[in-house]
């Protein structure tokens, strides 16, 4: 019986030859039948891929055969379904890309990578380990979203910051800006839907001076696997695919509001108006209401 699968992934680590790899990861994600979107750079790679879940596992076989990804960290999620090709109906097609960044803060200039990732992040984490340092050091730990903030309207830890952001290239002005200079001296705890874009925001807010900064290893994914809603964290996680957003339990929070009438909802979708390039949390009631209701 087919299964359909979802995979996310990514691999910090120094790549001589983007393109071979692009090549190589696309012939083999055609070959396979799967869909997802992958980008690669000079300094690793970052995906998410979807199809029947043998030809994923062959996949991740494969990825981790090269040397350079073989301790990759791969996370496994349930897909909706799979059309009469076996392919993902998660997502339209596959597309796998060479960019300057594999997650895109516009600061390529100031990431730094070796062998064992980025250099100079934060303090790794496991969900474990963050619930240590909340025994230990209690109110002062600061959590900080490092998603956009739309992500964050569904679904967040208890009390986090979370920075008015609508691309993830914002955070490096708000940081250059002072805003949350009085953050300094607090232990900050940077989280994010798979641990990558904390990899890198980590390292930028240790080199503005922040000065205890931590990253959750695996990001919320992993740690709703380990506390499900039982935990630090509170609703939704927003996952950029045709699901929208996936739960940890069958009692799983709703914090989002809608954008409309203000009740309770988990439900995001883009502006009716075509002009309009701007996403939402808006209920289905209100999926239909004018451009202007939805960004009052």
């Amino acid at each position: 019986m087919a299964t359909p699968k979802i995979v996310l992934f990514y691999a910090f680590t120094p790549l001589a030859d983007p393109e071979a790899i692009r090549l190589w990861q696309r012939d083999l994600g055609e070959a396979l039948g799967l869909r997802g979107r992958m980008l690669i750079s000079k300094d690793g790679v970052n995906g998410t891929l979807g199809g029947d879940v043998r030809a994923v596992k062959k996949w991740a076989r494969s990825f981790r055969s090269y040397p350079a990804f073989k301790d990759a960290d791969i996370k496994w999620s349930e897909g909706t379904g799979l059309d009469a090709e076996g392919r993902s109906v998660d997502f339209p097609k596959l597309s796998v890309k060479v960019r300057d960044e594999i997650v895109s803060f516009g600061a390529p200039g100031e990431l730094r990578v070796d062998e064992h990732g980025v250099v100079g992040g934060g303090t790794r984490l496991t969900p474990e380990a963050l619930h240590d340092l909340i025994d230990e050091r209690g109110d002062d730990v600061v959590f900080f979203d490092g998603r956009n903030a739309l992500e964050a309207q569904i679904g967040r830890f208890r009390g986090a910051v979370v920075p008015d952001t609508e691309t993830t290239r914002d955070f490096v002005q708000l940081l250059d800006s002072g805003q949350y200079d009085d953050l300094k001296g607090k232990p900050v705890v940077t989280y994010c839907t798979g641990g990558i874009r904390c990899e890198v925001l980590s390292s930028l807010m240790t080199a503005r001076g922040f000065g205890e900064v931590y990253q959750l290893e695996g990001g919320i994914v992993r740690y709703g696997e380990k506390y499900g809603d039982e935990g630090l964290w509170e609703g939704s996680l927003y996952v950029f695919d045709g699901r929208g957003s996936v739960d940890f339990s069958d009692h799983a929070q709703v914090v989002g509001e809608c954008v409309g009438c203000g009740a309770a909802t988990k439900r995001t979708a883009n502006c009716p108006d075509p002009s309009c390039r701007a996403q939402f949390v808006v209920c289905d009631d209100c999926d239909s209401l004018p451009c202007a209701v939805h960004a009052a």
